[in-house]
C-alpha cells in the first residue's frame, strides 16, 4: 500500500511539473505504463486547474477506467470543467453500479439532465438501480453480468462469454437463468472450460446458489461474500428475477465505509458520507464533533451533580476525594473493553452462537474477576497513602462494584440497541465511561456513607 501511494505521489509530482512547462506529449508518455488507481490518485492530487487537463490527455477507454477511480469531489470538479459532450460520453461509458454513486453525489438538478441526456438502455438501468434503497444490494450491484440458458451447451456458453467479456464486470462467475430469468444455477469459468463442449449448462451448473435480495442491507451483502469466498453474489428481486451482481470490489469499499463510520461513532464523532475527514474545513470538523460533545457535557454534569449532592461525606473525609479520579477512570477503560469487544463481535456476528444474556453474564463475571484483581493492588496502596484501612476498604469495595457495572453496561447497552434496529457503535467507549462516570462516583460515595461512623473515628 506504502509503495503504490508513493508510485502515485512521484507520477503526480513529475506531471505537474511536465503539465505547468506545457510539455503535454510527456505528460501524456508518463500516464500510458500508470495503472488507472495510481493515475487516479495523481490526478486527484493535482491543483484543480490541471486536473481536467490531465485528464483529457488519457485515452478514452483509459479516461473512463481511471475516472471512476476518482475521489467524488474530484468527480464533481471535472465534470464543471469538461465541457457536456464529453460529460455525456463519460457518463454514458461508466459502469451502472459507478453511475449510480456518481449520481448520488451529485446535484439533484444536474442528476436530471444527466439522466435525459442517457441513451434508454443506460437511463432505464440507471433509473431502475437509483429507484431502490441506499445502501442495498440494488444501489451496490451492477448490471453488466453475463447469464446463461440450461439448454446452451458449454461450447456455446464461451462463445457467449467470449463475445461479452468486455462488456461484463467479470467473467469468473457465470449464471443460468430459464425463459422467464428466474436464477437456476451458476457455474464458475473453470468448471465451464473443463467441461465436455457437448455438454448441457443444465448438467454441469450447480442449483443451489446463494443469492441476496435487491433490499438486503450491504453489511449482509459484504457478509455473504466473506463467508463463502464468492468473487461475486447473484442479485434477484422479489419474483427471484435475476437483475444484478454484487462483486468483491464493491464489498471492499462497503466493509472500509462501514469500517470507518463505526470508528467514527466509536470515537463520538459524527461521520459524513464519505471518509473525507481530513478534506473538510475546519468548522464542517468542529460541527460533526460538537454534537456528540455537548451531548457528553449534558451527561457528564450527573458525575458534578452526585459529587454535590454528597459533598457532606467528602467534608467528613476529605482523603475520599483522592481516589475519585482512579476509581472512575478504571470503571470507564472496564466498560470501554467490554463495549469494543461487543460491538466488534455484533459486526462480525461471532455472537450469534453465545446469545445476549450469555455475552452479558460473561461481562459481568469478567467485570467482578477483573476488579478483584485490581482491588489487591489498590487497597494496599490507598492504605499506605492515606493511613485509614476503612477508606482503603471502601475504595476496593468500590472498585469491584464499578469494574463489574462497567463491564455488564459496556455489554448491555450494544445489545440493546442491536436489539432496538440502531447502531451499537453508539453505545461506544465516551458513553460507557459517562455513564460509569456517574454510576461510580455515587456507588463510591454510598459505601464510603456506609462507613462512615467508623471512617470518622478511623
Amino acid at each position: 500500500m506504502a509503495e503504490a501511494s508513493a508510485v502515485a505521489e512521484v507520477v503526480a509530482r513529475q506531471l505537474e511539473g511536465l503539465l505547468q512547462a506545457g510539455n503535454y506529449d510527456g505528460a501524456k508518455l508518463l500516464l500510458q505504463p500508470v495503472q488507472p488507481v495510481d493515475a487516479a490518485e495523481a490526478i486527484g492530487t493535482l491543483p484543480r486547474t490541471l486536473q481536467a487537463l490531465a485528464f483529457r490527455l488519457l485515452p478514452k477507454n483509459e479516461a473512463i477506467e481511471v475516472y471512476e477511480y476518482l475521489d467524488g469531489s474530484v468527480q464533481q470538479s471535472l465534470l464543471e470543467r469538461l465541457r457536456s459532450g464529453e460529460v455525456l460520453e463519460l457518463v454514458e461509458e461508466m459502469s451502472p453500479d459507478d453511475r449510480v454513486r456518481l449520481f448520488d453525489e451529485l446535484p439533484a438538478k444536474v442528476v436530471r439532465r444527466l439522466l435525459a441526456e442517457l441513451s434508454p438502455a443506460e437511463r432505464r438501468v440507471t433509473a431502475q438501480m437509483l429507484g431502490y434503497e441506499a445502501e442495498t444490494a440494488g444501489r451496490l450491484m451492477t448490471t453488466e453480468f453475463i447469464d446463461l440458458k440450461e439448454f446452451h451447451s458449454a461450447q456455446q456458453a464461451l462463445d457467449i462469454v467470449r463475445r461479452r467479456a468486455r462488456d461484463t464486470e467479470t467473467i469468473y462467475s457465470l449464471y443460468v437463468t430459464d425463459a422467464s430469468r428466474h436464477l437456476s444455477g451458476m457455474l464458475s469459468l473453470r468448471d465451464l472450460v473443463t467441461a465436455d463442449p457437448e455438454d448441457r449448462l443444465g448438467d454441469v451448473m450447480t442449483r443451489e446458489v446463494m443469492s441476496v435480495s435487491t433490499d438486503t442491507d450491504q453489511e449482509e451483502v459484504a457478509r455473504v461474500i466473506q463467508r463463502y469466498d464468492f468473487l461475486a453474489v447473484p442479485v434477484v428481486d422479489r419474483e427471484q428475477r435475476l437483475v444484478g451482481i454484487v462483486t468483491v470490489d464493491d464489498v471492499i469499499d462497503v466493509i472500509q465505509q462501514e469500517a470507518t463510520r463505526d470508528l467514527y461513532a466509536a470515537g463520538a464523532v459524527q461521520a459524513g458520507d464519505e471518509d473525507d475527514y481530513f478534506r473538510s474545513n475546519l468548522f464542517t470538523v468542529a460541527r460533526r464533533r460538537v454534537v456528540w460533545l455537548l451531548v457528553l457535557l449534558v451527561a457528564n454534569t450527573g458525575t458534578s451533580a452526585v459529587i454535590a449532592s454528597e459533598q457532606h461525606v467528602l467534608k467528613q473525609v476529605v482523603l475520599l476525594a483522592a481516589f475519585i479520579p482512579l476509581l472512575i477512570g478504571t470503571g470507564g477503560n472496564v466498560g470501554a473493553q467490554s463495549s469494543t469487544v461487543v460491538i466488534r463481535g455484533l459486526s462480525t456476528q461471532r455472537l450469534q452462537s453465545l446469545g445476549p444474556w450469555r455475552t452479558i453474564g460473561r461481562e459481568l463475571v469478567a467485570g467482578a474477576l477483573l476488579g478483584g484483581l485490581l482491588a489487591v493492588v489498590v487497597v494496599p496502596w490507598a492504605w499506605t497513602m492515606g493511613g485509614s484501612a476503612l477508606v482503603a476498604t471502601a475504595a476496593g469495595i468500590s472498585l469491584v462494584a464499578i469494574t463489574t457495572l462497567a463491564a455488564t453496561a459496556g455489554a448491555a447497552l450494544p445489545l440493546l440497541f442491536d436489539r432496538l434496529g440502531l447502531d451499537p457503535a453508539l453505545m461506544s467507549a465516551p458513553f460507557i465511561t459517562t455513564a460509569t462516570d456517574v454510576a461510580g462516583v455515587f456507588i463510591y460515595l454510598r459505601t464510603a456513607q456506609l462507613l462512615l461512623p467508623r471512617l470518622g473515628g478511623g
